[in-house]
């Protein structure tokens, strides 16, 4: 038997259910992205709300689209949108059914559809998790006009990209004179609710509509907001666990997560759920800090551990955190390097980093170095590109940054040697692999045009011959000597 609204009252009684109706939800807000993390974040935080308001939290039932594949529509389609979240503590699971999300549909098979649903008066929000790679920016942050997504969605009648799909959205808005929803950008990207509206803009007026580029930046809002949660790949353990807390019913599309929460909004004008609700969700005047503060030292410190993790055979977060030598680099690469820019007491920074840590060792959140290390060209600019300069600026290390740069280069090259499970995840894909391809066995060229790439790692490098002589000697190393013995020795430095 199948988990659905018909079979809610067959939950067992440790089974948190959602105190509302579903039927009763009308579409208030229209999700981009409608992956594992949204189903664990927004729909969470936003079913809380829904809760505490009672008959006028029907207003807030959400669309929610699934961008690159449609299994996962068809399979929410099946259960009524109903799903588990379960919330993994280190000795515990707690499952709690969603119920938040009144219908989910496939973008690519809607075509003016969704555009049409974000122009719906009954909108009033746009939120987006599409990730860093979905807005195909500039490492300077702004739409790149050669992306090959971007190219075709330029000459579409039915733009595929979350930015063109926005764009075509706002402008029936502005077509029907109706007000505009609020659009809320839920991913790792700087300034991410400027740097959207910008993406937009830019959308729009290479379009050759500079009017409505115009209208988007006087009319739309476009909060910042930072968002804060271990969110695995569902698994196979997850489908049983699911099951076994749901009493036999099955649910084939359960999310795990940590117990962690944290959301926090720009202040914007305007209706919205009382997603303060859901503890760990706050709306406040500049999310700047808050955002630097993620993004460098738990985005990074993932990218460090995903990258030399996986080359060192250490396959999930928490194995390459609770590792002796990774994990002791790690610690140390997060507080002395990530920390610059950000305006947070010593202290706060010293607890976040521990917490940060903590999170990490988790031995119940199975997130893989693999998926984590997709797309880590869109992804080095703000995460470690970013201390990385401020740090050569002021005359401090970057040994850790050295040691992430040249374990996501080194990840390359072995797949250009042909190792197993060295997938290229990444929207440079092509380049990255004529990069390797042109430089075999010659790693200072390597390293010299990885770093030459200035879509991916901006203007050259303060000393930038050093930075490349540095990667290039990791990479030599880590070619002799292998990965782990090379990580011991930093570690013991």
């Amino acid at each position: 038997m199948q988990l659905s609204r018909q079979t809610l009252s067959r939950l067992p009684a440790g089974v948190h259910v959602p105190d509302f109706d579903p039927t009763r939800l009308k579409p208030g807000i229209v999700h981009l992205g409608c992956g594992n993390f949204h189903r664990a974040h927004q729909v969470a935080a936003t079913q809380a709300a829904i809760e505490q308001m009672g008959h006028a939290g029907e207003d807030w039932g959400i669309v929610s689209a699934s961008m690159r594949k449609p299994e996962l529509a068809q399979t929410l389609t099946a259960q009524d949108n109903l799903y588990t979240l379960l919330t993994r503590a280190p000795d515990s699971t707690q499952a709690s059914v969603m119920a938040a999300i009144t219908q989910t549909v496939f973008a690519r098979a809607e075509g003016e559809t969704l555009a049409a649903r974000i122009a719906a008066p009954l909108t009033r929000i746009v939120t987006l998790t599409v990730t860093a790679s979905g807005y195909y920016l500039t490492a300077e942050g702004r739409l790149d006009p050669r992306s090959k997504a971007i190219v075709t969605d330029l000459k579409a009648s039915r733009p595929r990209t979350a930015v063109g799909i926005l764009a075509r959205g706002l402008e029936l808005v502005r077509a029907r004179g109706g007000v505009p929803p609020v659009i809320l950008c839920c991913d790792n990207v700087n300034e991410n609710g400027a740097t959207l509206r910008q993406a937009v803009m830019d959308f729009a007026a290479l379009r050759g509509d500079d009017k409505l580029a115009a209208w988007i930046g006087q009319n739309v809002q476009f909060p910042d907001s930072m968002v804060d949660r271990i969110v695995p790949t569902t698994t196979e353990n997850d489908l049983q666990d699911a099951k076994r807390l749901l009493g036999g019913l099955d649910d084939a599309a359960p999310v795990s997560a940590e117990p962690w929460f944290r959301w926090i909004i720009s202040n914007f004008d305007g209706p919205r759920p009382l997603w303060e609700a859901y503890e760990g969700t706050r709306f406040v005047e500049d999310v700047g800090v808050f955002e630097r503060a993620k993004l460098q030292m738990l985005n990074g410190a993932h990218m460090l551990l995903a990258y030399a993790g996986g080359l060192a055979g250490l396959d999930t977060v928490a194995q390459a955190a609770s590792d002796p030598a990774l994990g002791g680099l790690v610690e140390r690469f997060m507080r002395d390097e990530q920390t610059a820019g950000i305006d947070l007491t010593s202290a706060r920074l010293d607890t976040y980093a521990e917490d940060l840590m903590t999170r990490f060792r988790n031995p119940t959140i199975v997130h893989e170095a693999l998926r984590i290390g997709r797309n880590g060209s869109a992804k080095m600019a703000g995460r470690v590109l970013r201390p990385m300069r401020e740090n050569l600026e002021a005359g401090r290390s970057v040994g850790g940054a050295h040691l992430l740069i040249a374990s996501w280069i080194h990840w390359f090259t072995e797949h250009d040697q042909g190792v197993p499970d060295r997938k290229l995840a990444d929207p440079r894909a092509e380049t990255l692999r004529e990069i390797c391809a042109r430089t075999r066995g010659n790693p200072q060229a390597k390293a010299q045009e990885f770093l030459g790439m200035e879509n991916v790692f901006g203007a050259p490098l303060p000393d930038h011959e050093a930075q490349v002589a540095a990667i290039a000697g990791l990479l030599q190393r880590f070619e002799t000597q292998g990965v782990p013995a090379v990580l011991e020795a930093l570690a013991n430095a």
